[in-house]
This record gives C-alpha cells, structure tokens and sequence, in this order.
C-alpha cells in the first residue's frame, strides 16, 4: 500500500462537487486515511506550489488556491500515486477520458477540481505539508 496527497480544489468545493468527488474516491478502492477542510493563505499556497515559482502561471495558481475553501486528503491503495493521477485525468480536462473527474467537474486548465502528488518524493513532501503523522489513520 502507497499513499498520496489529493486536494479537492477551490472550484470543485464552490461548486458543490466535494462529495461526489469523495464518493468516487471510495468507490474506486481508495481508503482515505486523512481528510481536513481548509482555507489556504497565500503564503501557503506560495509555499506549497514553491516548485512552479518561476513559472509564469505561479501568481495566478496563487490566487486561485487561496480564493476558497479546498478539501486535502491522503489516499492509501496499491500505487495509489499513478492509481489517483489516472483517476483525475490530464491537467487540461478537455484532453481528460469522459470517466475522469477532471473531465466530469474541472472547468479548464487551471481551474480543473483536483491535484494529486506525482511521484513518492512530491507525495511524502505533500502529505507532510498538510499532515502530521498523529492525524493519518490506518
């Protein structure tokens, strides 16, 4: 069993779509192992997207993960990292499969419902971002 970071982002949340997300989530074999509702300032937001800081979209990810309430969550499964990546779909949701959920509740490329770790070193990075070890059960 593996885990990693899933993030239920600001759009997916205002739009009311956090539950069919998770009810996805669980159906899909996923055991969600820690789960917290937030608010992020943009100095964490800065701090977690630190790696695309000198990319031209970082400003604005800023802004629009710190425009509203976002659902972050660890995921367990067998490769849960490649397992939840093929659940999402592609970062763009118009190239994503119909059965995404990218496809199914993203809006465009930035604004796309979901973030996901995509590798060991980003998930163990991501989760620890969010969680302490006392707050992850299973």
């Amino acid at each position: 069993m593996t885990r990693t970071l899933a993030i239920i982002k600001p759009d997916a949340v205002a739009a009311g779509h956090a539950g069919a997300i998770i009810s996805r989530i669980c159906s899909e074999g996923f055991t969600v192992v820690g789960l917290k509702k937030i608010l992020l300032g943009k100095r964490q937001a800065e701090g977690f997207y630190y790696v695309h800081k000198e990319r031209p979209f970082f400003a604005d990810l800023v802004d629009f993960m710190s425009s509203g309430a976002c659902i972050v969550m660890v995921l367990e499964a067998d490769n849960a990292i490649k397992k939840w990546r093929d659940l999402m779909g592609p970062t763009n949701p118009e190239q994503a499969d119909e059965s995404t959920l990218r496809r199914q509740f993203g809006t465009n490329i930035e604004q796309n419902a979901t973030h996901g770790s995509d590798g060991v070193d980003t998930a163990a990075f991501e989760i620890g971002y969010f969680f302490s070890a006392m707050e992850l059960l299973g």
